[in-house]
């Protein structure tokens, strides 16, 4: 049985990993882990207490810190090294931040940096092609060591389920559920919520983060708009299926059109429809599509959301339809099947 080496500081419990461990056990391997104490040695750390030797060293998403250490160690045992990134730092700061400015001697340091971490990877693991390009582009990875690999969500969990039940008069529920960061755009969904016309329908966005003072303070005088706080992540399942619609993200960002969310993928595999903004990450037949179960409009347009959940609610029949294609559009693109054979190519040939 081969053996692979999670490497660093991670959260075992964050929804990539709990995915990708989940699929290395059904592909035949043992998945060890490693958590150093300090990142920056923690090659010299593996080497005092006699790490055994795997057939592969994996560094999970935004752990760039344990990637300097994982590469000498991996590169003086001969084993190859996967990144699984999900984000750029470079990124994060320079782009969708906007906390260093490009040209700025800081964000030419990162980015450096950064360039120099990525390329010492074996492979590097992009959740969409859409960052694999920008990894690619940016990072200067070469193509033949990228690899996409969908974020997806636990089936186990997130299993498609029919509308709940509503009297006629009852009104839709939206559900925004994330961390209140600028890519989701939650000051979007309030916007909307204030423009909306159309029958009666309840906004609710659940979930903490920097952009959720703002939001209850842009949200006041708004009776149909409510908050709530953040749940365990084994109960979100039954919160998504309570709700009628789904409101994916809204942020104009840069990053926020190479991203699918988990909660775009979680959603569509609770059977529910998805209004979320238009993006290059998704497979090109589902932004062509007009029955996938997602429901497109531009980025940072509160205006056309609004409109869009006037319609859908206006003909409240249609959302059991729209709600079996998002599930079919789950189950054909993104699920644990789907990305488990994009974890088996991604794994096939790899240099040490």
């Amino acid at each position: 049985m081969p053996s692979v080496l999670w490497w660093g500081r991670f959260d075992p419990a964050y929804s990539r990993n709990r995915i990708l461990r989940k699929l290395f056990a059904s592909l035949g391997w043992q998945v060890r882990d490693f958590h150093p104490r300090f990142a920056g040695v923690a090659d010299w750390e593996a080497r005092l207490s006699r790490l055994p030797r795997p057939d592969l060293v994996w560094v999970p998403c935004f752990r760039q810190r344990d990637l300097a250490a994982a590469a000498r160690w991996a590169q003086r045992h001969r084993v190859p090294l996967v990144f699984d990134p999900l984000i750029s730092a470079y990124d994060k700061q320079v782009d969708e931040r906007a906390k260093l400015s490009a040209d700025s001697a800081r964000a030419k340091r990162l980015l450096g940096w950064e360039r120099t971490l990525f390329q010492r990877a074996s492979r590097v693991i992009a959740d969409t092609p859409a960052h694999a390009d920008y990894f690619a582009e940016v990072l200067g990875v070469p193509r033949q060591q990228l690899a996409v690999v969908y974020v997806g969500a636990e089936e186990a969990l997130f299993k498609p389920q029919l509308q709940p039940a509503r009297g006629q008069d009852d009104p839709l529920e939206l559900l925004f559920y994330g961390s209140f960061i600028p890519l989701q755009g939650p000051q979007v969904v309030v916007e909307a919520a204030r423009l909306y016309r159309g029958p009666p329908v309840n906004w609710v966005l659940l979930g903490q983060g920097p952009l959720r003072a703002g939001c209850e303070t842009q949200a006041r005088g708004l009776a149909n708009v409510r908050f709530e706080n953040w749940l365990p992540y084994e109960i979100l399942p039954a919160r998504i299926h309570r709700a009628n619609i789904l409101l994916g993200v809204f942020g104009a960002t840069p990053k926020a059109g190479r991203v699918i969310p988990n909660k775009v993928f979680q959603s569509l595999a609770c059977g529910r429809p998805v209004i979320t903004r238009s993006a290059d990450a998704y497979p090109a037949v589902l932004s062509a599509a007009g029955h996938s179960g997602l429901v497109w409009i531009p980025a940072g347009d509160a205006q056309s959301l609004a409109d869009r959940v006037s319609a859908l609610a206006t003909n409240p029949c249609e959302l059991p339809l729209l709600g079996d294609a998002a599930a079919m559009t789950s189950q054909h693109y993104f699920s644990e099947s789907v990305v488990r054979q994009q974890l088996q190519a991604a794994l096939a040939g790899l240099p040490a």
